[in-house]
């Protein structure tokens, strides 16, 4: 008899909420098509009467020995671009972006291509915004597939390119060997960035064929794509090629070279550094030469990298020296010597944190009212614990996405910068998931406004309902981001001011179908101990580490809030502890939270 196998409730509901959307139909116009410096490409017309092009190369493929090199122009006019049938991927593990049956390999090397999204009716003499947008997936999945503008494209007269970059090992890699046998800089090692960087090359060169203005090109990411963003505004090798950035949840930590490369691991705090990865890939890390390295297949690079008994695996933005300046992002952002005359955009979610807490059975108590067949029940166990981790949380996720970057930045000259946060959480609550409460505004859950559209799959109904609320969103959203790329000053459909961002006293905007305006919503830090102490939450230590592998050594360091809401850069105390006498630790006194390094405010992995 066979055995009916039921998946981890987490993971379950995790697949659910994370399922990559199901696309609109799309139908394929062969009389229109585009000439390219990459090829011909036809038109599909899709909802709204927009128009997409799909699978435009716009790199050579990064492929034997230009793996772990920068992407090489392609200059290919007469050719013709055929659409793939498959989801044009980067090469990934399994993942709810990616499909594919959990523990497989997905994609392939061949893998730079862009999509780009322009309304029905595009006049010749009156170019239009174009917006590039950049994935996330902590830079180890995610595709350009997932994300459809078709909708953002026709409502708000813009042309919005859609990219894939190398990722995971392909993407970011340090190692003497591609550097002529030493690591100092310079040295490249930012190749997702470098193929950024080719994209928007090959975008000023071709967008005005579509109706696009190559000199009003804005930078859109989230997560990984809001962190790609900063690193974009902190490369001089991006210079002139954007004019204007929206970072969505992002944030600015990078590393050097050393610890990329991490050998003989001799950066605990680092993971997944070269070193280790070659080792396990049964080469000597020392002598691995540059040829044999491109030979490994890509399967086995990628099985090397994820099978390492890590627990963060994000790979970060390396100060290489030629993409990234050698002291890193953020100095680089503080910098006026790297400082691009554009306006910025930064904000983060009221949630961010609930996209992973929410789905912790620390947190949450799963039961199976009916059958384990079936979706578990769900509930909060500790409202006021849960609500407390919650906001702590995002609120240094924040600090590492707005404040840091954002005082950096006015420290350097730039001016337009303009902070939001996203709080919209009228989600559809069901007798099994109250969605409101357990999610609310979470990590990512804005990007379904600014496409017009659900997201997740079949449960998008639950997560955006057909309501007043959900459409009042899409139009904050979409008009907001549309005017910032149009004017470089985002703008309101209620026209409600929008004042630039003060390091002095930092405002942010407030986006939610129920009222925006600017708010100032940051703790002191005595406020912030009175909370704790009137909660009582502090006692319950295992909820501060969050981390799911305790075989690790962890930093520990308290915190605090100064009265302008920036974290203490310098720690006060910090310990090094093992994890499980950490883990272990039952009644403490003093908040203290996980930071990888002073610039990773929030902690988080990144979707």
């Amino acid at each position: 008899m066979s055995r009916l196998v039921i998946p981890n409730p987490s993971v379950t509901l995790l697949l659910l909420l994370l399922a990559a959307c199901a696309g609109p139909d799309y139908r394929a116009i062969t009389d229109a098509s585009i000439a390219t410096t990459t090829g011909m490409v036809s038109a599909e017309a899709g909802p709204e009467g927009a128009m997409r092009y799909r699978d435009i190369p716009f790199a050579k493929p990064p492929v034997a020995a230009r793996r772990w090199a920068a992407p090489e122009t392609l200059h290919t006019p007469e050719s013709q671009i055929i659409p793939l049938p498959d989801m044009v991927m980067c090469p990934q593990p399994q993942s709810m972006a990616s499909g594919g049956a959990v523990g497989a390999y997905l994609g392939s090397e061949d893998c730079l291509y862009l999509d780009v999204y322009t309304p029905g009716n595009v006049a010749a003499d009156a170019p239009l915004p174009v917006m590039l947008w950049i994935h996330g997936g902590s830079n180890l999945t995610g595709h350009k597939g997932t994300y459809d503008f078709s909708r953002l494209a026709a409502r708000e007269q813009v042309v919005v390119v859609v990219i894939n970059y190398r990722l995971g090992p392909f993407g970011w890699f340090a190692h003497p060997a591609l550097n002529g046998e030493n690591l100092t800089e310079p040295a490249l090692a930012n190749f997702g960035t470098l193929d950024m960087i080719e994209a928007l090359r090959w975008t000023q060169t071709n967008i005005a064929q579509f109706g696009g203005d190559p000199t009003n090109v804005t930078v859109f990411g989230e997560s990984a794509g809001g962190r790609n963003v900063f690193s974009l505004l902190a490369s001089p090798l991006a210079d002139g090629l954007f004019h204007g950035a929206i970072a969505q949840s992002g944030h600015v930590r990078s590393v050097t070279l050393d610890e990329a490369y991490n050998g003989e691991r001799q950066y605990p705090m680092v993971d997944r550094g070269s070193w280790e990865v070659v080792g396990a890939l049964g080469l000597e890390p020392e002598s691995a030469t540059a040829g044999a390295l491109r030979e490994v297949s890509t399967g086995d690079l990628l099985k090397a990298y994820f099978e390492l008994d890590e627990d963060h695996i994000q790979p970060l933005v390396i100060r290489d020296g030629v993409v990234i300046p050698k002291a890193g992002i953020l100095a680089a952002l503080a910098d006026p010597e790297y400082a691009k005359d554009v306006p910025v955009m930064a904000g983060t979610t009221r949630d961010e944190i609930t996209l992973w807490v929410g789905l912790s059975r620390y947190f949450v108590d799963i039961s199976y009212p009916l059958t384990r067949a079936l979706p578990p029940k769900i509930r909060i166990k500790d409202p006021l614990l849960y609500a407390f981790w919650v906001d702590m949380r995002s609120r240094g996720w924040k600090l590492g996405a707005v404040d840091l970057p954002f005082t950096a930045m006015q420290a350097a000259g730039y001016r337009q910068l303009y902070a939001y946060r996203f709080d919209w959480d009228e989600q559809a609550d069901t007798y099994l998931v109250p969605f409101s409460e357990i999610l609310g505004a979470s990590h990512a859950s804005e990007i379904a406004f600014l496409m017009g559209a659900p997201m997740y799959g079949s449960i998008g109904k639950y997560m955006y309902p057909d309501t007043e609320s959900a459409a009042k969103m899409t139009e904050i959203m979409m008009t907001g981001w549309a005017e910032f790329a149009r004017t470089g000053s985002p703008s309101l459909p209620d026209g409600t001011p929008w004042p630039p961002y003060d390091a002095e006293r930092p405002e942010f905007m407030r986006l939610d179908s129920g009222g925006v305006g600017m708010s100032d919503d940051v703790p002191s830090r005595d406020e912030l101990l009175e909370q704790v102490a009137r909660t009582e939450l502090l006692h319950h230590w295992s909820s501060v580490c969050w981390c799911g592998n305790w075989s690790r050594r962890w930093v520990c360091r308290t915190t605090r809030l100064t009265p302008s809401g920036m974290l203490d850069a310098v720690p006060r105390q910090t310990h090094l502890l093992k994890s499980v006498a950490f883990v272990r630790r039952s009644r403490q006194s003093t908040a203290v939270s996980i930071f990888r390094d002073s610039t990773s405010a929030s902690g988080h992995r990144g979707v």
